[in-house]
């Protein structure tokens, strides 16, 4: 299991995201810099405790209308070779150094993981707490047999495309919308999904669908 470490980040994953966000097609804030607050999210291992995995969600607080973003973020002790475009800033960690952010949509090893979540081979980890499963976190797959995971990730205004040569597909919602009461439905022709909490300005939980999956082309 991966071991979070409480210690200091220079600069913080807020700060360091408040740059980069405007810059995304998906971002509502527009060119400004938004106002971000931590506001929930999980993490995954990486099985040769490399690669630091977070899904963070972070709250734009700037204007009339708040909006929570998903940011999967890989932590990495060293440059990922050709993910230089994925770069979304360096920290440096009082424990372990100079750390490499990168959007973890491009990072192989988050995808593989995402996929293996999806898969219900690996259960996600408290965002905070070593050792801690995520009850919060759901998945559903109802495909036959283990997903592709040679992803090719875009974006657009509505959020992040990973696409296969064969036309699998997984969509990550990266502005979130809190789902009504009630069980959550699953889009229409998916065959998984992930779903997870975050906690709105007023203090209440909302809970949403974060990332879907369909087996083949969309339509």
């Amino acid at each position: 299991m991966a071991v979070i470490h409480h210690t200091t980040l220079t600069p913080s994953k807020v700060e360091l995201l408040a740059s980069w966000l405007p810059s995304r097609p998906w971002c509502r804030a527009g060119p400004a810099e938004p106002k971000l607050v931590k506001a929930g999210g999980f993490r995954l291992d990486d099985p040769r405790g490399e690669v630091g995995i977070e899904f963070l969600v972070v709250t734009d607080t700037s204007g009339n209308r708040t909006t929570s973003y998903l940011v999967p973020l890989t932590y990495r002790g060293a440059p990922l070779d050709g993910a230089e475009h994925a770069l979304v800033g360096t920290m440096e960690h009082g424990v372990l150094g100079k750390r490499w952010a990168y959007d973890g949509c491009h990072d192989p090893v988050m995808v593989g993981r995402l996929a293996a979540l999806i898969e219900g081979r690996v259960q996600a980890q408290d965002q905070n707490i070593s050792d801690v499963p995520d009850r919060e976190v759901t998945t559903s797959y109802t495909g036959a047999g283990p997903l592709p995971t040679d992803f090719t990730a875009g974006d657009d205004h509505d959020g992040t495309l990973l696409t296969t040569p064969k036309g699998t597909t997984l969509h990550l919602h990266r502005v979130l919308q809190p789902a009504p009461d009630g069980p959550l439905t699953p889009a229409r022709g998916a065959t998984g999904h992930v779903t997870g909490c975050w906690q709105l300005p007023d203090g209440t939980r909302a809970r949403g669908v974060l990332a879907v999956l369909h087996a083949g082309p969309r339509t």
